[in-house]
């Protein structure tokens, strides 16, 4: 489908049914109407079964032959994930998709009736004229590889969640009952650490077991040397420790319980880092990112999954846009306001480049010297977000040029290109 709202109003012609379908969890509405607005059937409910989608087959067919349409596009809004298995079916048969804004169906309600009522019946019929008049985007659902890596980033996102919430009740646990832990050992994730609350919780197990019994029982399972400082250490804090000590059976359980939930989400987060690998090398020069200073497997996948194929995208705008990082601006008259990112777009997207292009800051030289030019240049000078912002469409237009062309980054052609902007300013 093209992109514009005049190509796409010049796709609705006479032989095509606009249809407009209310999502639901289990039951969907539709309403038909031709490319001026004239309804052309009855309102059609239909189950989100494999019985309700051929129905709504059936009711599209009939429709077609009875109006001599010859072909038909089908939009929706966004409806969570419920719209997920009727967009794979009707895309499976054919059928052209658009997705249309909840925000625009919300505004446009009211202009048949003038009134706020918002039901089945009505709603199809709203993002049905949506789509005649060509306001609503393109619906990509990306296949195989591609979809494989989007699942992929969207669980390693869950596990993330999951394990940041265990991290964040051990600590809790921690500062209830041994608050000085903390003290010795910086992270409680470590090795040393974490054998250390298996074994000895609390601060009167500590004691009970002596710094020589701590000593043993860490050199019996961890192969590098530990020191006899951190024994010490830790049992002085035991000590003179001011942690609860009434339930302690119970909460030593329930810490065991989130140690051992937290080993789980770790394992399970290294087996799907090393499926992520392997699904990104069998995307076309999608390893060739990982080229870039500062540029990870997750950046890369994360991408990559959003996206989908590269090649259809004419211009690296088209994905800037897509990521909500394109510019807008809100002027009027003679009030000129704050030009800012449209932030309409994929969300995981624009986070994952905004996250990628700190690291990037952090170890990449040629990204540092274009960032601090930014900051410090003569005419229009940006703020730190901006700079980011702006660079954040430069790395879209690098990894562009990777996966469409094949081409490795190079960081000469980047200092080139840095040299050549400041002697344009000049």
């Amino acid at each position: 489908m093209k992109r514009t709202q005049n190509a796409k109003i010049l796709q609705i012609k006479n032989e095509t049914l606009v249809v407009g379908i209310d999502i639901g969890k289990e039951n969907h509405f539709a309403r038909a109407f031709d490319n001026r607005g004239i309804e052309l059937a009855r309102l059609l409910k239909f189950s989100n079964t494999a019985q309700g989608f051929e129905q709504l087959d059936r009711w599209m067919q009939d429709t077609c032959k009875q109006q001599k349409k010859t072909e038909a596009i089908t939009g929706f809004e966004p409806t969570g994930h419920y719209w997920f298995t009727l967009g794979d079916h009707l895309k499976d048969i054919g059928h052209k998709l658009a997705i249309v804004n909840p925000f625009h169906v919300k505004r446009t309600k009211e202009l048949d009736d003038n009134s706020p009522t918002k039901n089945d019946r009505k709603d199809p019929k709203t993002i049905a004229m949506l789509v005649k008049d060509g306001r609503y985007r393109d619906v990509y659902i990306p296949e195989d590889i591609y979809q494989e890596l989007r699942e992929a980033v969207e669980e390693r996102e869950r596990l993330q969640e999951r394990m940041n919430a265990v991290h964040n009740r051990v600590i809790r646990w921690l500062d209830i009952r041994f608050p000085e832990f903390q003290q010795v050992f910086k992270k409680w994730t470590g090795k040393t650490a974490l054998l250390t609350l298996k074994t000895f919780p609390t601060p009167a197990m500590v004691i009970e077991a002596g710094e020589d019994k701590i000593l043993a029982t860490w050199r019996t399972s961890i192969k590098r040397s530990v020191g006899k400082k951190r024994a010490q250490a830790l049992v002085k804090a035991a000590v003179s420790s001011i942690g609860r000590t009434n339930g302690n059976i119970a909460s030593q359980a329930g810490l065991q319980n989130l140690l051992a939930e937290y080993e789980l989400y770790q394992m399970q987060y290294e087996q799907l880092e090393q499926l992520m690998w392997e699904l990104l090398l069998q995307v076309p020069n999608a390893v060739k990112l990982l080229g870039i200073k500062g540029v990870g497997l997750v950046t890369a996948t994360t991408f990559v999954g959003e996206i989908g194929d590269i090649h259809r995208f004419e211009d690296p705008r088209q994905i800037q846009k897509l990521a909500g990082c394109n510019l807008v601006e809100n002027s009027s008259g003679k009030h000129k306001g704050k030009t800012t990112i449209s932030r309409r777009g994929r969300k995981r997207l624009r986070h994952g480049l905004f996250m990628a292009m700190i690291a990037i800051l952090g170890n990449n030289q040629e990204f540092r010297e274009l960032h601090q030019r930014n900051l410090t240049r003569e005419k229009n000078p940006l703020n730190k977000m901006q700079s980011i912002v702006a660079l954040c469409g430069k790395l879209i237009r690098i990894f562009f040029a990777i996966l469409s062309k094949g081409v490795d980054y190079s960081p000469e052609k980047m200092m080139g290109d840095i040299q050549y902007s400041v002697k344009a300013a000049a």
